[in-house]
């Protein structure tokens, strides 16, 4: 797995020079990107979740788009939309910004449900469907969501349909003092961004993504995952626990990560740092739970520790 590590390492390290104290956050996006996978980064405003998207997109030397979520936001806007040529008396398809290999949908929550649908099929099949025909997406193909957690007016929330296809939700949080003084020292005259470059290429990605499958994950591991699943769907404090989508998107993951560190089999370890980002968002949690002030992060940490690993076959 040398060289998904190297390719890895790479853009994380680029991606630092505009993004501050967050290498855990960028391993995880990248992670994402190997396992054709969504990120929804749920945080304040201002925390650099467009910088940080913009930074991964010109460190793969890819194109990308923001679209800025609002709710009069069509659906077309981002699919795109067949307009009549007068010329030939032809209707041709002018691309909407979902053409690109990343695309960051801001606040994401403020579009109407019907716009939030236009995404379902561009980020669970690679393609969409407009006026009957289906056109495939570039490769690689990265949605960035963010939304606003404290602000609820004038929003729509996520339905669960919608959440479920985010292989990871991430926070970056606020940064240190002392990161924040270096931030402030980097921008004193010009923004980073404007000097980073291309540090691999995007076309590597697909040969890269079928690397992460040869990661070696042991049956025991794979039971593990299984088992984690069925204790969120048995668990009194949940409406809803994790779907299949959810156990695969674990697995998946804790492949890439093992090779973004180097190694050709997963550890449990993996399995562990791995869950608090690819479950809790695909919960639904009971109200009578909610009450009680539990929430999906608590109930996991519950779950995780009350599902020992089994080495009975070790």
């Amino acid at each position: 797995m040398q060289a998904v590590q190297m390719f890895a390492n790479q853009v994380i390290e680029n991606v630092e020079k505009v993004i501050i104290g967050k290498r855990a956050a960028i391993e995880l996006i990248v992670v994402s990107l190997l396992c054709e996978g969504h990120v929804l980064l749920e945080d304040v405003p201002g925390s650099g979740k467009t910088m940080l998207a913009r930074s991964i997109a010109v460190s793969l030397g890819n194109r990308f788009k923001r679209i800025q979520c609002t709710p009069d936001l069509l659906p077309n806007d981002i699919t795109g939309v067949s307009i009549f040529n007068q010329k030939n008396g032809q209707f041709e398809f002018r691309p909407g910004p979902i053409f690109v290999n990343i695309l960051l949908a801001d606040e994401i929550n403020r579009a109407t449900p019907r716009t939030q649908s236009a995404l379902l099929e561009a980020m669970q099949e690679q393609q969409v469907t407009v006026d009957g025909e289906t056109r495939e997406l570039p490769r690689p193909f990265l949605v960035l969501a963010t939304q606003n957690p404290v602000e609820y007016e004038g929003t729509f929330p996520l339905p669960e349909a919608q959440l479920d296809r985010f292989l990871m939700r991430l926070s970056l949080g606020y940064p240190s003092p002392q990161e924040e003084r270096q931030i402030l020292l980097n921008l004193w005259r010009e923004h980073p961004i404007n000097h980073l470059g291309s540090v691999v290429s995007g076309d590597d990605m697909p040969a890269l993504q079928k690397r992460v499958w040869e990661v070696h994950v042991d049956e025991t591991l794979q039971d593990y995952v299984v088992r984690l699943a069925a204790a969120t769907r048995n668990h009194p404090d949940l409406a809803l626990g994790v779907s299949p989508r959810g156990s695969l998107a674990l697995f998946k993951a804790a492949q890439a990560l093992a090779a973004v560190r180097g190694r050709e089999h997963v550890l449990p370890e993996d399995i562990q740092y791995l869950a608090p980002v690819t479950l809790p968002h695909r919960f639904i949690v009971s109200p009578e739970a909610e009450l009680r002030g539990r929430d999906a992060a608590a109930i996991l940490a519950e779950v995780l520790q009350n599902t020992p690993l089994d080495l009975g076959g070790v």
